[in-house]
């Protein structure tokens, strides 16, 4: 019976010194618990809880780790996945113009608030040789598309860098009525006379 005691004694003795050792291996070095139970998160930037015997450490999508005691008081700084889109669709806002270098002259490009802008931002900086065609644009066939709304403008300002289908960039450098669609991207104030040869130009943010 004696013998049997210290069995258990020892057996409880040597848990405790486990989850002493756990608990402090966690806490000195902000490692997770190895005896935990985890609770995963599906949204914001908390990505699991590891609930130890003393600890609880909170683990985030910027694989930053945070162990505490359970009687310490702390609340995770939460940011939820909108919260994060909202910042985004703010950083979209603020950007109104782009750069446009062509043959070295640089211009600022007014752009437009829609998804054909927003897809050709994110795919920015470019560099095209554009050509020539029919003595007021330069075009260049990319080889990626982007999302289009074209409509009829009915005319032409010197100026407007348009989509020609899903993936034509176009910058007409004369002002003239037309029949085609186009979705806008932008507009270039004061542009030269671009000439009849092809171009080199460059699309930066």
């Amino acid at each position: 019976m004696k013998k049997n005691l210290k069995i258990i004694v020892a057996l409880l003795l040597v848990l405790i010194g486990i989850i002493i050792l756990d608990t402090l291996q966690a806490k000195v070095f902000d490692n997770r618990p190895l005896i935990k139970i985890t609770k995963n998160y599906n949204e914001g930037n908390l990505l699991k809880k590891d609930i130890g015997i003393f600890l609880y450490t909170y683990v985030f999508t910027s694989e930053e780790k945070v162990t505490v005691y359970k009687w310490e008081k702390y609340s995770p700084p939460l940011e939820t996945i909108n919260d994060n889109k909202d910042k985004e669709d703010n950083e979209m806002e603020k950007i109104t113009s782009v750069n446009v270098i062509i043959n070295n002259e640089k211009y600022q490009a007014i752009i437009e608030d829609n998804d054909t802008v927003e897809a050709f931002i994110n795919i920015l900086p470019q560099e095209f040789t554009m050509q020539e065609l029919n003595g007021n644009e330069k075009y260049i066939y990319m080889d990626r598309t982007l999302p289009t709304n074209a409509v009829n403008p009915k005319h032409i300002e010197k100026g407007d860098i348009m989509l020609f289908g899903n993936n034509c960039l176009v910058i007409f450098y004369k002002s003239f009525d037309t029949n085609y669609s186009y979705t806008k991207i932008g507009h270039i104030d004061n542009l030269s006379d671009l000439g009849s040869n092809d171009i080199l130009v460059k699309f930066e943010k």
